[in-house]
C-alpha cells in the first residue's frame, strides 16, 4: 500500500514547494510558527489555481487551546463556509471543552456544515486530539460524528514518542477512521515510523528557514525563532521524505 504523504504549508510557495516535491496531499494554513491557523481566501485561491493536490484547509482562530468563546465559534464557522465555498477540498478542526473532552455537538455541525458542501469534502479532527484525556474514547467519538481522519502525535510532543499510542489507535481503529500521523516526521524516521506504527499516512512540515534582513533593526524585531529567520516548506525535504519512502515501498520494506 502507498504511504500518503501531506506537507503542512503555511503559504502559497510552500504549497508550491510541496507540489514540486512529490506530496500527496496538502494542509494549509497560516502562522505555522503558532500551530496553524486559518489561511487567508486569497492564499486559498492561488494554491487552487496553481496546484493539483488535494487542499485540506485549517480553521483556527488563534493560538492555544481549542476551547472557545460564542465570538470564535462564530468566526470559525464563517471562516469555515468560506473556504468551503473557494473550494478547499476539506478543513482541518477541533473542539474541546474545558475538561480536555471533545466538543460533540460543535463538532457535528462543523461536519454537518463540510458534508453539505459534498460528500467528497472531508472533516479532520486535528491534533486538538493531542490534548483530550481519553484517547481512545475520543476515537470512539469522532468516528461516531463522522470524522473522517485524525491527525495525532499520539498524545505526545512528537509522533516518534507517541508511537505505540499510534499503534495501537490504527490497529483498533484503523478500519474505521483515517490515522494519519504528525509531528516530528523526517526523512531519517520516517520508514521505522511507517513500519512499527503501521499507519498509512504521514504528515510533515518538511521545514526550513531563510532570512528576513528586515525582522530585526537592533532596535526593533519581529522575530520569532532566531534573529532574522522565518519557516518554509523546503522542496528539497519534501523529496528526501518522499523518496525515501518511495525506496522503502520498491524494496517492499513498509506495506
Amino acid at each position: 500500500m502507498k504511504t500518503l504523504v501531506e506537507i503542512c504549508c503555511g503559504s502559497y510557495h510552500d504549497a508550491l514547494m510541496a507540489q514540486s516535491g512529490k506530496a500527496d496531499r496538502i494542509e494549509l494554513n497560516s502562522a505555522l510558527f503558532m500551530g496553524g491557523l486559518t489561511p487567508s481566501i486569497g492564499t486559498l485561491k492561488l494554491v487552487k489555481r496553481d496546484v493539483s493536490l488535494p487542499v485540506i484547509c485549517m480553521v483556527r482562530p488563534r493560538g492555544a487551546g481549542f476551547c472557545y468563546n460564542d465570538a470564535e465559534i462564530e468566526c470559525i464557522f464563517e471562516d469555515a463556509k468560506a473556504l468551503l465555498e473557494a473550494g478547499s477540498d476539506g478543513l482541518a478542526f477541533g473542539f474541546l471543552k474545558a475538561d480536555a473532552t471533545i466538543d460533540l455537538n460543535l463538532t457535528k455541525r462543523m461536519i454537518a456544515l463540510i458534508k453539505s458542501y459534498g460528500t467528497e469534502r472531508e472533516a479532520v479532527f486535528h491534533r486538538a486530539f493531542d490534548c483530550v484525556k481519553d484517547a481512545k474514547q475520543a476515537m470512539s467519538q469522532l468516528i461516531e460524528c463522522g470524522i473522517d481522519r485524525v491527525l495525532t502525535s499520539g498524545l505526545a510532543p512528537t509522533a516518534i514518542a507517541g508511537k505505540e499510542l499510534i499503534h495501537e489507535l490504527q490497529s483498533v481503529y484503523g478500519d474505521q477512521i483515517e490515522i494519519l500521523a504528525g509531528s516530528g516526521i523526517k526523512a531519517h524516521n520516517a520508514v521505522e515510523f511507517i513500519k512499527t506504527s503501521g499507519v498509512s499516512q504521514v504528515h510533515s512540515s518538511a521545514k526550513a528557514w531563510v532570512d528576513d534582513p528586515t525582522t530585526d533593526n537592533g532596535m526593533v524585531s519581529y522575530a520569532y525563532h532566531h534573529e532574522l529567520d522565518y519557516d518554509v516548506v523546503s522542496e528539497t525535504a519534501v523529496k528526501e521524505l518522499v523518496n525515501i519512502i518511495r525506496e522503502a515501498e520498491d524494496h517492499a520494506c513498509i506495506d
